[in-house]
């Protein structure tokens, strides 16, 4: 999964950096600005919620879009992600029209 939404992502021009769980992901950012994040929700070591979470706390992410990522599609979860900081929100599987139809959005 992470290789399509890399490649997809790619093939309009952005540059990616990638983790394999949130605790990773962390790591990756470190102190830099990113125009957008893409987290899934369910991952090992640290879940989607809490990455977004502890994102937010960092000065370089406060306001940088998250979408989450993810095959879970309940109003309580989405309703978790938006409170945890999460701006938006797709359910897999995608296409990456609407990938990129959503990145659009956030990204100016």
């Amino acid at each position: 999964m992470r290789q399509m939404v890399s490649f997809t992502l790619q093939q309009r021009g952005f540059s990616i950096r990638e983790g394999g769980n949130g605790r990773e992901g962390l790591q990756v950012l470190g102190t830099d600005r990113v125009d957008l994040v893409i987290t899934d929700l369910n991952m090992p070591e640290m879940d989607g919620l809490t990455f977004i979470r502890e994102l937010r706390t960092r000065a370089n992410a406060k306001f940088t879009p998250v979408l989450m990522l993810t095959t879970e599609s309940q109003d309580g979860k989405k309703a978790e992600g938006k409170a945890a900081g999460a701006t938006g929100w797709i359910v897999k599987p995608f296409n990456p029209e609407k990938l990129l139809a959503v990145v659009d959005k956030l990204v100016p």
